[in-house]
């Protein structure tokens, strides 16, 4: 039963002695909290709950921290929701509401991630990692905004990369965010160099970034995800990461990539596999299993089994990319 505040000089405290029932006098303590700062002598703003997780308040700099002082966790989540945040706000916040969640959400403002919370917040992520246990989504969740913000140091970020080892989850976000500067690269293929450069072939362009360190680690690491994903986001995300590498090849026609193809099998035939490799890697996105997704739940090894028909051959085209001649 004690108010803390957060002042200039540090914490301070108010001892509660409630002269009544204990939710009724907290009650009347909110009320007073929120009359003086809000003008509102009902209390917390109902309607604001609404707002608070669609980022609509709308509110300004000073109304946020004036949703601070009047001690509801809705409100701090209100304010961790605002685009107006701030970094002096969110350290305030933090001290309010220090959570997994908020931290996430904060981070992923950049004004935040450039001041001096930026670290702070990602040395609390860093260290509650392992309080996740088997939850894939927040896994996603929190790797994903760690390396947006750009604020992990290279030791943080090789510590969360070999955590994929046991839980492959914390592999997705960086063939996302990061799938050409992997941590721990594996060797590039033996006949890396040896790829034709034809000017705007983009087989060419895709064999070389392919068959490159950075391409054989993404690669790899794919056909670890593919191989035993748990849940059904963990495969979408996978294969939107794929997508997104192989977009040099998913933007042309059928016409430019039919005459791309031809000529750089013309100039080194011995890279036709490898090119129908790349097709088979550039047909498939999260819409590719969405009509899957749609009839089943289902995750773990009966989803895996659903999933087989497209994660099969994306498998065996990893496979010849990553195979050595």
């Amino acid at each position: 039963m004690t108010l803390w505040a957060l002042t200039p000089q540090g914490e301070a405290s108010v001892p509660l002695k409630p002269t009544e029932r204990a939710d009724r006098y907290l009650k009347r303590v909110r009320e007073m909290l929120s009359g003086h700062v809000l003008g509102s002598p009902g209390g917390y703003p109902v309607h604001l709950t609404r707002w608070t997780r669609q980022s609509q308040a709308g509110l300004s700099e000073q109304h946020l921290a004036q949703l601070l002082l009047i001690a509801e966790e809705e409100a701090v989540v209100a304010v961790v929701h605002s685009p107006a945040l701030t970094d002096e706000l969110a350290r305030y916040a933090w001290w309010c509401m220090p959570t997994i969640e908020n931290a996430r959400l904060m981070l992923m403002r950049d004004v935040v991630c450039r001041g001096s919370m930026g670290r702070t917040l990602a040395e609390f992520l860093v260290e509650h990692l392992a309080f996740l246990h088997e939850d894939d989504v927040g896994i996603l969740d929190t790797v994903a905004v760690m390396l947006h913000s750009g604020v992990l140091t290279e030791a943080e970020r090789v510590a969360i990369w070999k955590r994929g080892s046991s839980r492959n989850a914390y592999y997705v976000p960086f063939l996302e965010l990061q799938p050409d500067a992997l941590p721990l690269p594996r060797p590039a293929r033996a006949d890396h160099a040896g790829v034709p450069a034809l000017a705007g072939n983009a087989y060419g362009d895709m064999l070389r970034k392919a068959l490159s360190a950075q391409g054989q680690t993404f690669l790899a690491t794919a056909a670890i995800i593919l191989d035993r994903p748990e849940i059904q986001e963990v495969v979408s995300h996978t294969l939107n990461a794929l997508a997104n590498w192989c977009a040099p090849l998913r933007q042309q026609d059928d016409a430019a990539r039919a005459a791309a193809r031809q000529a750089l099998v013309d100039a080194a035939p011995h890279f036709d596999a490898d090119c129908a490799a790349l097709d088979a890697l550039a047909a498939v996105d999260a819409d590719t299993v969405r009509p899957i997704f749609l009839k089943t739940t289902a995750i773990g090894s009966l989803m895996r089994r659903k999933i087989q028909p497209v994660v099969t051959p994306l498998v065996d085209a990893i496979g010849v990319l990553r195979r050595q001649p």
